[in-house]
């Protein structure tokens, strides 16, 4: 598959690219050639094939939560322990931030 100057720039419009014009031509090249490969990929008999999702045979190791009780004698301990806290809640640092 060639992929054309217009659609090229088109392509780089919905990544939100500005490209140079010999830019356009390299991945005009570029593009062509990976989906050329993805073509390749059709000729290939597949019936019989299972689908397959994953290879590794690895699961998701997950368990249930389980609240245990504790008392409020010591659950103040802990939070008294804690360095940065709203009443009796633990405040903790952001995880992610926005990047903007």
């Amino acid at each position: 598959m060639n992929l054309d100057k217009e659609q090229i720039q088109q392509i780089a419009t919905l990544a939100r690219l500005q490209l140079e014009e010999e830019k356009v031509e390299m991945y005009s090249e570029q593009l062509s050639a990976v989906f050329g490969y993805i073509n390749m990929l059709s000729e290939v008999n597949t019936d019989g094939v299972k689908e397959t999702t994953q290879v590794t045979g690895l699961e998701d190791v997950v368990r249930e939560d389980i609240v245990v009780e504790s008392s409020e004698e010591k659950r103040q301990k802990l939070i008294a322990l804690f360095p940065k806290k709203s009443g009796d809640l633990l405040k903790v640092d952001a995880v992610f931030v926005d990047a903007e």
